[in-house]
């Protein structure tokens, strides 16, 4: 056997080595993201449900302005009533359709981002995290941190918001030609008509 074959056959043998490795260790970065997406999926199906609740809470926010101030009292709470059913249906069609395209396309947006940009290491430590009883104790508690942190907030930045939104209503008032509240309530503390609670609680669910 002449040294050129000798040499051709060795670099077809350290060719196929390395494509070996190579195609290793895609198959264990594969694996390892795959374990991520799966250790995340509860946050894809949250971000789902709030694509699917945006555009009906933002409905639910115009109509109860819009109850609140052209509909007579009387018949308020039963049209709220009928609205806050329309968007439940809505929600409950629409959101098992978002989380199917979303766990569908997990892997090659979420996925892929993370198999180029990573190493195994890092995937390695990255799911060891995800996967962890802290980890896991920590997102259970990731609601009540939220709510504690959002009523606390709300109740401090009152007094600093209600004389700038009071403000910015009578400028807009002005330029609208639309007379001054009378004797209205802060924004930020004034109580919802039941219509408004109703879609409240119909756009969190």
């Amino acid at each position: 056997m002449s040294k050129s074959i000798v040499t051709r056959a060795a670099a077809l043998f350290a060719a196929v080595a390395l494509c070996q490795l190579a195609y290793g260790q895609n198959s264990g970065k594969k694996e390892l993201v795959h374990r991520v997406l799966q250790a995340q999926q509860a946050e894809i199906e949250t971000l789902s449900k709030s694509v699917v609740e945006r555009p009906a809470a933002q409905m639910m926010q115009q109509a109860a302005i819009v109850l609140q101030r052209q509909v007579p009292a009387d018949k308020r709470e039963g049209m709220g009533r009928a609205i806050e059913a329309d968007v439940k249906k809505y929600v409950d069609e629409a959101y098992p359709l978002v989380r199917e395209r979303a766990l569908k396309i997990a892997p090659t947006t979420i996925g892929t981002v993370l198999e180029e940009k990573m190493s195994e290491e890092d995937l390695k430590q990255l799911v060891a995290w995800l996967e962890s009883g802290a980890n896991k104790r920590y997102q259970a508690l990731g609601a009540d941190m939220r709510n504690a942190f959002i009523q606390q907030l709300l109740s401090e930045i009152r007094p600093l918001l209600d004389p700038k939104v009071q403000a910015l209503d009578s400028r807009i008032r002005v330029i609208l030609g639309v007379p001054p509240a009378q004797q209205a309530a802060p924004a930020s503390s004034a109580k919802p008509p039941a219509s408004a609670k109703a879609a409240s609680r119909a756009a969190g669910k």
